[in-house]
């Protein structure tokens, strides 16, 4: 059960200046200190799943409080890992709300709204074919690259314009130095919280949990006072994918008004960037 130290604010604060302000936090795995292997942390019949569970979650924990300390209101939580079934909610911090389970519609960002103020994304990745740990975009065997017209991204720039969608800027990103580069790129204003160091896909130097919480309660605070600004792509919007083999590609141009491009690539383009997302999703299904 999360115990909050004596610094920590009370739950019915006013916000800043009075106003509610409404945060929410997509939480992932594979950018969490100490998470360096896929089947073994990763995945839910490995044999060290369960610490993973639980670092996963102080993790989340740890930037809760932040976010509480920074004058959070109300925060909601999207579990986006795999199943999206990993925090342990008889542990999570009392301030917020869990959102588990999976399918969802908008999958690691289900939850967003214009009600929210601001997001934030902790245990991110960066994207394949970057040399951060356990690298990946969306599905790891299928997926070489993702483009957002002609822009190359990983999860965090995808999840980043859905909430750019809704009006909500990504304030902070807590993962590798790898995605904490990815992240600044595409969004200078974001605070990145680096809690490892990628020495390779599979290994990393870590911080231990007491350092990344108190690393992650300071961004998270500091990250609140972020005015930002929602990163969302002009339309049309057009989701392009490079698949590992033509195969893939084959099975994703499947879905109605694609465009085979290469004998691995294949684009869809949409009006607004949901419908595009909802593209992106459906070719790396039938893939």
């Amino acid at each position: 059960m999360w115990k909050a130290n004596d610094h920590s604010i009370a739950l019915d604060n006013q916000g800043i200046g009075g106003l509610p302000l409404k945060v929410f936090i997509s939480c992932d795995i594979e950018g969490i200190s100490g998470i360096v292997h896929g089947s073994s942390q990763t995945s839910s019949d490995g044999r060290d799943y369960g610490r993973a569970r639980e670092l996963m979650t102080q993790e989340v924990n740890a930037v809760i409080e932040g976010a509480v300390r920074g004058g959070a209101t109300h925060i909601l939580v999207n579990d986006s890992h795999g199943s999206m079934r990993n925090i342990l909610i008889e542990k999570l911090h009392p301030a917020a709300t869990l959102l588990t389970g999976s399918p969802k519609p908008l999958s690691m960002m289900q939850g967003i709204s214009s009600h929210f103020d601001k997001a934030m994304f902790v245990g991110y990745h960066s994207r394949m074919g970057t040399p951060g740990v356990l690298s990946h975009t969306i599905s790891g065997g299928s997926v070489a690259n993702v483009w957002i017209n002609d822009i190359i991204v990983g999860e965090t720039g995808i999840n980043a314009g859905i909430a750019g969608f809704y009006g909500v800027p990504v304030v902070l990103v807590a993962g590798d130095n790898v995605v904490a580069e990815e992240a600044k790129e595409l969004l200078p204003h974001v605070k990145a919280a680096v809690v490892k160091e990628a020495v390779s896909r599979y290994s990393a130097k870590c911080l231990p949990p007491e350092k990344v919480r108190q690393l992650l309660i300071e961004s998270a605070q500091e990250a609140l006072k972020i005015q930002g600004k929602p990163w969302l792509p002009d339309s049309p919007v057009t989701f392009k994918i490079e698949f590992k083999d033509s195969g893939l590609a084959e099975g994703a141009a499947r879905m109605p008004y694609t465009k085979l491009l290469e004998p691995r690539t294949v684009s869809f383009t949409a009006d607004d960037y949901i419908t595009a997302f909802m593209g992106l999703r459906c070719m790396i299904a039938l893939s």
